[in-house]
């Protein structure tokens, strides 16, 4: 919905541009989900949210943790006494015990192959405030930053609306799986050195969101090498580097710099959360992990925008101390999305359709590119159109995340729980004529087909919270419209 020219007259350009990057098909499938989610028995024909990455196999193993550690809370009658010096506490720096804990954490995500200093880590609200933190710090409006294609697409808002900074996508493509090569980096650089753009670093996300691989050594290096011949910064989102779940493992940023001579470590920067790893987006806890003084420094003091709130720190603080647990923890998260992995790309591959192999993430990269009516991105959208109005299902098409080739489209599978991953399979075998053995009819998909986004609105009541999301453009409840 547009703003009046009034709203236009008395808001600032921020507050009325459409630059935020929320009007794109991603954003467009969370709207038709949210108009008619899925519920097994109150709305059994309802839209499955399959574009929501969020890790929500194991909360039960958090629970179980909470209960045998209630003094971990401030609102318990156990760490109640804890109360008024974390209520009254707050700090840029953070809790001592919370600081060190994620460090001490971000060490045994990565194997313990590489140490982390708690005071480089600069707090964020989640990675989305992280990611635009880091811009704020090494950016001016206009400047560029590259980032590999396919990315994730709320970037553009994450990146840009506030910093008015660019994104510069570096085009790679399925010839070598989309993986990032130095052909690739320097034909984006010098194209934006002729188009006269300031190009102050690139961006990379590892493990991929949305191709759910992750990058090997020789490729990091060659990042790193890069950078440091045009001297711009690399910024590394990590966020995901405790949801692999299967060989190769994770490398880090952090390790290949070690065993590098004559690496520039003020340019390198990495950005994490534990949304992903450990399944608590709505904790809020993003950071910036930095090698310069200077955004250290000067992040802290623009974090204060974005902290994490101290009885937060305080539970975690214990949660991630405890050793045994978060040991159990990555070793029980990574054999679960592994099994659902697996489950579902199998069953995809019974009705011929495939996926790049991938070995982390919380999602997959279907390749729909045989089903395409035409092989262009318009036939990419008609089909798009065709699984969120028919099969009702919540896929986020290839050409959001700034694919180079049409036909390819993320999946999420670990916000569901078995049931819902079952019926979610069964509408795929259906609408691939599976089950009655006869071809996709391609000639019913219309090139007019548009999101039919009805007022009815589900009761929230009886949706699970664990499907609603901070990231979701349209509010959920009053609560939430009034944050």
């Amino acid at each position: 919905m547009g703003l009046s020219n009034r709203s236009h007259q008395i808001l600032s350009k921020i507050a009325t541009n459409n630059k935020h990057g929320e009007n794109s098909p991603y954003f467009d499938g969370w709207k038709a989900y949210e108009i008619d989610p899925y519920h097994p028995t109150q709305n059994p024909n309802g839209v499955i949210q399959m574009g929501l990455a969020e890790n929500q196999l194991c909360p039960d193993l958090i629970e179980e943790w909470i209960r045998n550690n209630p003094k971990a809370s401030i609102c318990t009658p156990e760490g109640v006494s804890w109360f008024k010096d974390i209520a009254n506490f707050q700090d840029y720096h953070g809790l001592p015990e919370f600081i060190n804990a994620l460090a001490k954490f971000m060490s045994k995500v990565r194997g313990g192959r590489v140490k982390f200093d708690p005071d480089r880590i600069v707090m964020s609200g989640g990675a989305t405030g992280a990611n635009e933190l880091i811009m704020f710090c090494l950016a001016d409006p206009g400047d560029a930053f590259l980032v590999p294609s396919p990315y994730y697409p709320a970037f553009v808002r994450d990146l840009c609306w506030r910093t008015r900074a660019q994104i510069i996508p570096v085009q790679c493509d399925r010839t070598n799986n989309f993986m990032i090569t130095r052909e690739a980096l320097e034909a984006a650089y010098d194209k934006a050195q002729e188009d006269n753009i300031n190009v102050k670093g690139l961006i990379i996300t590892n493990p991929s969101n949305p191709l759910g691989t992750t990058m090997d050594r020789e490729t990091l290096k060659s990042i790193v090498s890069f950078i440091n011949e045009k001297d711009i910064h690399l910024v590394c989102d990590e966020i995901y580097a405790g949801t692999v779940f299967r060989a190769p493992c994770f490398v880090s940023v952090s390790e290949v710099i070690q065993d590098m001579e004559h690496c520039k470590l003020e340019l390198i920067h990495i950005v994490y959360s534990l949304s992903k790893d450990m399944g608590l987006p709505g904790f809020r806890v993003g950071i910036v992990y930095s090698y310069n003084d200077d955004v250290v420094r000067v992040g802290r003091s623009m974090s204060s925008f974005g902290l994490v709130s101290t009885q937060t720190q305080h539970f975690l603080a214990a949660m991630l101390s405890d050793d045994r647990f978060v040991e159990r923890f990555l070793e029980e998260s990574s054999r679960r999305l592994a099994k659902r992995y697996s489950h579902f790309t199998k069953e995809l591959e019974k009705v011929n359709i495939t996926c790049l192999p991938s070995n982390a993430g919380l999602f997959f990269w279907m390749n729909l590119r045989s089903l395409l009516k035409e092989q262009t991105f318009e036939g990419e959208m008609m089909l798009w159109r065709v699984i969120i109005n028919e099969v009702k299902l919540n896929v986020s098409p290839g050409s959001s995340f700034s694919c180079s080739e049409p036909g390819w489209y993320r999946v999420c599978f670990a916000n569901m729980d078995d049931e819902t991953v079952d019926v979610a399979l069964k509408r795929i075998r259906a609408f691939v004529g599976k089950e009655t053995g006869k071809p996709v009819e391609l000639k019913r998909w219309k090139s007019n087909l548009r999101l039919s986004f009805s007022s009815r609105r589900f009761d929230e009541n009886v949706m699970s919270p664990h499907l609603m999301s901070p990231h979701s453009p349209i509010p959920h409840s009053p609560l939430v419209r009034a944050t």
